[in-house]
């Protein structure tokens, strides 16, 4: 049973980081292109960055690009994003998700096909 579940979430003020983790089970994450989307208040779910089933390759949306970073731990079977600089505008739920088994990262949400139940991030002094 595939099952993705998100921690780490929080408040925090503007400036600050946190780090989220997604811990996979049922199935391994280096065989998987692996993302994190998150969903404003009031707006679509957007892709925030993913990293591929080899975990050399990673992609970042250009609202985060140079402050998060996507990593993998292959033993623990998850998958972390890193925030640093946080601005209020990251405020959002943020889900973790498993896509393809392929050599590139989607940014496409219905490329994913398994979710997690997110974590609430709020940015806010």
């Amino acid at each position: 049973q595939v099952q993705l579940v998100e921690s780490g979430g929080g408040l925090v003020q503007p400036g600050g980081s946190l780090t989220l983790s997604c811990a996979a089970s049922g199935f391994t994450v280096s065989n998987y292109a692996m993302g994190w989307f998150r969903r404003a208040p009031g707006k679509e779910r957007e892709f925030v960055s993913g990293i591929t089933r080899s975990g050399v390759s990673t992609r970042y949306a250009d609202s985060v690009k140079g402050r998060f970073s996507i990593s993998r731990d292959n033993a623990k079977n998850t998958v972390y994003l890193q925030m640093n600089s946080l601005k209020p505008e990251d405020t959002a739920v943020y889900f973790c998700a498993r896509g393809p088994g392929v050599t590139y990262v989607p940014v496409m949400s219905s490329t994913y096909n398994y979710w997690g139940q997110g974590t609430q991030v709020t940015v806010s002094s």
